[in-house]
C-alpha cells in the first residue's frame, strides 16, 4: 500500500481526489447535451472526454499501482566463460528504502519471495538508499526507516551467501554507514574487489565488485587483483555503463542504476535512460562476446512512478555452453 501522505506521492494523491469528480462531471455533462450536439461535436468531444479519463487512470496506475508490483523475471544465460554446473542467483537492486513505495515491511515481503526462489547466490547491487540527502539533514524518523530497511537484508538466504556492491544514492548518504549497516546484515559489501568462494566439489568461484561508476572510479583490474586464474568469475556493477572496459574472461556482469527508465511508452520506448551508454538500459546485453544483465530494480527515483516497467527480482541460471 503506497503512503499518500508521503511528501512526494501527495501532490498526486490530491490530484487523483480532484480530477476523479472532474472527469465524472465531463462524463455527465456530455450525456445530457448529446442530443443537442451537433454529431461532429458530440464525437470530437466524446475522443477527448476519453483521452482524459486514460491519461487519468494511467497516472493512477503509474503513480500509485505499478511501483508497488513485484515481478520474478526468470532468465537463462549461456556462457562460454563458465564451467560446471549451472549456478542460480537471485539479483534485488535498486531498493531505494525510505521511498515512497519503499519501507521496512515492503522490503520484509521482497525478502521473502527472494528466499522462496531458493537460490544458491544473492547478488545486491546498490542504491538500497532513497535521495540525495546525508543522515544529518533527514529527521531521525527518516533514518531509523532507512536502516530498518537495511537491516532486512539479514534475513537473505542462499547457499554461498550475499554479496552487494554500493550505488551512488548510498555514497550520496554515507558510504561508510551504509556498508557497515549491510555488512551488519550479513552482506559482502565489493568496492574494487573481489571475494572467492567454493562451490560444492571445491571448484573456486570468484566474485568482483565495482566501486560506483558516478561517485568512484570502478576498476576491473584492482578488482580482479589476485583472483585464481581460469576461475568462474561474475562481475558486479551499480551501474551497466563499465561493461565497456570489462575484460574478457568473466561469464557474466551485473547492473541495475537505470531502473529500466522507469518508464515506457508503447511505441516510443523509455524517454529517459540515466546512462552515458543507452543501449545498456535494460536486459541482457551481448558485445564483443560478453554479457551483461541490467535489471529494473526495486524503487524509483527523481518521480516515484513505474510504467509498463514494474519492479523486478531476477532469477537467472548461468550455464556453460559445454552443458
Amino acid at each position: 500500500m503506497p503512503d499518500f501522505f508521503h511528501p512526494q506521492l501527495l501532490p498526486a494523491a490530491l490530484g487523483a481526489v480532484i480530477g476523479l469528480p472532474l472527469v465524472i462531471y465531463a462524463c455527465v455533462w456530455l450525456f445530457r447535451r448529446w442530443s443537442t450536439l451537433k454529431p461532429s461535436a458530440r464525437w470530437m468531444l466524446l475522443a477527448l472526454i476519453a483521452v482524459i479519463e486514460a491519461l487519468y487512470w494511467v497516472n493512477i496506475y503509474a503513480w500509485f499501482i505499478e511501483p508497488n508490483q513485484l515481478l520474478v523475471r526468470r532468465i537463462e544465460v549461456v556462457s562460454e566463460d563458465w564451467r560446471g554446473p549451472p549456478l542460480t542467483i537471485a539479483v534485488l537492486s535498486d531498493t531505494h528504502v525510505g521511498g515512497p513505495h519503499v519501507d521496512a515491511a515492503r522490503m520484509g515481503r521482497i525478502i521473502g519471495r527472494v528466499n522462496s526462489l531458493r537460490p544458491e547466490l544473492v547478488v545486491l547491487l546498490g542504491d538500497y538508499v532513497n535521495g540525495h540527502l546525508e543522515p544529518h539533514d533527514r529527521t531521525p524518523a527518516e533514518n531509523q526507516e532507512i536502516t530498518g530497511g537495511i537491516a532486512t537484508f539479514a534475513a537473505l538466504r542462499a547457499r554461498y551467501g550475499v554479496v552487494g556492491v554500493i550505488g551512488n544514492h548510498d555514497v550520496w548518504y554515507d558510504r561508510t554507514l551504509v556498508q557497515s549497516e549491510m555488512e551488519n546484515a550479513g552482506v559482502a559489501i565489493l568496492w574494487n574487489r573481489h571475494i572467492v568462494i567454493r562451490r560444492t566439489g571445491g571448484e573456486p568461484m570468484v566474485i568482483a565488485g565495482l566501486a560506483d561508476d558516478t561517485t568512484g572510479d570502478p576498476d576491473f583490474e584492482a578488482a580482479l587483483d589476485g583472483a585464481p586464474e581460469n576461475a568462474n568469475t561474475i562481475i558486479l556493477s551499480h551501474s551497466p555503463d563499465p561493461f565497456v572496459g570489462m575484460p574478457r574472461g568473466p561469464a557474466l556482469m551485473l547492473a541495475g542504476h537505470g531502473h529500466c527508465g522507469q518508464v515506457t511508452i508503447p511505441f516510443v520506448g523509455r524517454p529517459i535512460v540515466p546512462l552515458r551508454n543507452e543501449r545498456f538500459a535494460c536486459g541482457l546485453v551481448q558485445e564483443r562476446g560478453e554479457r551483461m544483465y541490467v535489471t529494473a530494480g526495486i524503487g524509483t527515483s527523481i518521480l516515484p512512478v513505474r510504467f509498463l516497467n514494474p519492479p523486478e527480482v531476477v532469477l537467472i541460471t548461468l550455464r556453460s555452453a559445454s552443458n
